[in-house]
C-alpha cells in the first residue's frame, strides 16, 4: 500500500512540475501525459543536482525542480526537435 501511494505522489508531482514547465515555455508542445510526468520527474532530478552544486543542503524544492524542467524542455526543443524555443524550425 505504501508503494502505491509513493508512486501516485511521485506521478502527481511530476505532472505538476512538467505542466508548469510547459506553461512557462511559450509555443506549441504536443506532449502526452506520460511525457509530461517524465519531464517533471527529470526536471526535479536536474534541479536537485543544480541545487547541490550551488551548495544548498536541503535541496532546491519546487523552484529548482521547475527550473530543471524548463531547462530540459528548452534543450529538448533545440536538440531533438531542432526548432526554436517558441515556434517551428526556420525553413
Amino acid at each position: 500500500m505504501e508503494l502505491a501511494v509513493f508512486v501516485l505522489v511521485l506521478a502527481l508531482s511530476g505532472l505538476v512540475i512538467g505542466g508548469l514547465a510547459r506553461l512557462a515555455v511559450p509555443g506549441p508542445d504536443p506532449m502526452s501525459l506520460w511525457r509530461t510526468i517524465a519531464l517533471g520527474l527529470a526536471g526535479s532530478f536536474v534541479g536537485g543536482l543544480l541545487a547541490r552544486l550551488l551548495g544548498l543542503e536541503a535541496g532546491g524544492g519546487i523552484l529548482f525542480a521547475l527550473l530543471g524542467a524548463v531547462l530540459l524542455l528548452v534543450l529538448y526543443r533545440r536538440l531533438v526537435q531542432k526548432r526554436g524555443i517558441t515556434g517551428p524550425a526556420p525553413p
